[in-house]
C-alpha cells in the first residue's frame, strides 16, 4: 500500500487516514529504536576515534557506550530527546507519507508514467522526505540537542531549550545543518521507497503471494533491507547535519572530549578529513546501520499494518450500508 497504486485497496483511504497511518508508524518506531538513536549521535559527535584502542575519547564502541550511558545516566539516558524525537516522528511519518501518496499519483496521472516504477518512487520518495524536513527540522535540531548533552544538563525541558536557544542564538539556530539534511535527505529516502519496491518485487517473484493477502514479515525485512542501503549511502551527510547542529552547545560536549565548531558544511567536511581522515565520515555507522535497519523495517511494516487496518474498519463500516442498499435494490425490482 506504500505508493498510489491503481489497483490497491489502499485507494480507499483518504488523506487524512494516509498521515493518521504514518504518524502512528512514527510513533512506534520511535519509541522502539531511541537508545540505539543516542548512541548513533554521540558517535557522531565525539572527535576521538572510536576504536577500543583509543583511550582519549569517551566512547568507543556499542556495548561500552552502552554500558557507559546506563552507568552515567540511567535508563532514561537512551531516551534523552524523546518528547522532542516523537513529536518529529509523528509530524514527519505524517507528512512525508502523504506527500508520497499525493506525488505518486501525480506522477501517474499527469505525467502518464508507472505508479510503481523504482525511479518514480525514488523521485517521489525524495521530494516527499524534503517536504517532511522543512516541516520537522527545528524538533530534529531539539532532539539532538537533547540527545547530545550529558551531564549536568544544560536544557531542563523542551520549553527552557526553545526559549534558550531563541534568546541566545537566533531564529535560525533551529534550521542548523538544514543544507547538508536536504542533501542527505532526498537520496536516502528516495532509496528507501525505491528499494522497498525492488525488494518487494523480488520477493514476490521468489514467493509469490496470492491476491489480497498481505506478508508482514516481507514488508519488514524489505523494509530493514532498504534502511541498511540507503543508510550506508548517505551517511556521511547526515553526520555532517549532526555536527553543525550542535553549533554554539560546545559548553555541554565539554565533558566528552575535543569540540568544534564549524563554518559551514564545506568547512566541516574539509576539518573531518583533515583531522579525522576518511573513517570519520563513518562514524557511528555501526549502530546508525543497525537503527536504520529496524526503524526502516518498523515504518513500512507499521504504516501498512495500519493503513490494512484502516481499509478493514473502512470496510466493515460500509457493509451494512451495502447489504441495505442491495435489499432496497431487490425490492424495487
Amino acid at each position: 500500500m506504500v505508493g498510489y497504486d491503481p489497483g490497491s485497496e489502499g485507494r480507499v483511504l483518504s488523506n487524512t487516514e494516509v498521515a493518521a497511518a504514518g504518524s502512528l508508524s512514527g510513533m512506534v518506531t520511535r519509541g522502539l529504536i531511541s537508545p540505539l538513536d543516542v548512541i548513533k549521535i554521540r558517535f557522531q559527535l565525539q572527535i576521538e576515534g572510536l576504536s577500543a584502542r583509543n583511550t582519549k575519547g569517551k566512547y568507543r564502541g556499542i556495548a561500552q557506550a552502552t554500558r557507559l550511558i546506563l552507568k552515567e545516566e540511567g535508563v532514561s539516558g537512551f531516551w534523552k530527546g524523546h518528547v522532542p524525537a516523537q513529536l518529529l516522528s509523528v509530524c514527519y511519518g505524517a507528512v512525508q507519507f502523504v506527500s508520497f501518496e499525493l506525488l505518486t499519483e501525480v506522477f501517474y496521472k499527469s505525467l502518464s508514467l508507472d505508479a510503481r516504477a523504482p525511479v518514480v518512487h525514488f523521485l517521489c520518495g525524495g521530494l516527499a522526505a524534503c517536504s517532511a524536513t522543512l516541516a520537522v527540522q527545528p524538533l530534529d535540531t531539539l532532539r539532538t540537542r537533547f540527545a547530545s548533552q550529558g551531564e549536568p544538563k544544560v536544557y531542563r525541558n523542551l520549553r527552557h531549550a526553545v526559549l534558550t536557544m531563541y534568546r541566545t542564538e537566533g531564529p535560525l539556530t533551529f534550521y542548523r545543518g538544514l543544507t547538508p539534511t536536504l542533501l542527505a535527505v532526498f537520496p536516502y529516502a528516495g532509496f528507501q521507497f525505491s528499494f522497498y519496491n525492488v525488494l518487494q518485487r523480488a520477493w514476490n517473484w521468489v514467493l509469490p503471494l496470492e491476491k489480497g493477502k498481505r506478508d508482514n514479515i516481507r514488508n519488514l525485512l524489505c523494509g530493514s533491507g532498504a534502511g541498511v542501503i540507503s543508510k550506508t549511502a548517505t551517511y556521511p551527510l547526515d553526520l555532517f547535519k549532526k555536527r553543525l547542529q550542535v553549533g554554539g552547545f560546545e559548553q555541554a560536549r565539554a565533558a566528552f572530549g575535543e569540540v568544534r565548531t564549524y563554518n559551514g558544511l564545506l568547512d566541516c567536511a574539509l576539518r573531518i578529513r583533515r583531522e579525522e581522515g576518511l573513517r570519520g565520515f563513518f562514524k557511528g555507522l555501526s549502530p546508525s546501520i543497525l537503527k536504520a535497519a529496524f526503524s526502516t523495517g518498523l515504518t513500512f511494516f507499521t504504516y501498512e499494518l495500519f493503513c490494512s487496518l484502516l481499509v478493514n474498519i473502512k470496510k466493515a463500516k460500509e457493509a451494512p450500508q451495502r447489504k441495505n442498499e442491495n435489499v432496497v435494490h431487490t425490492r424495487g425490482s
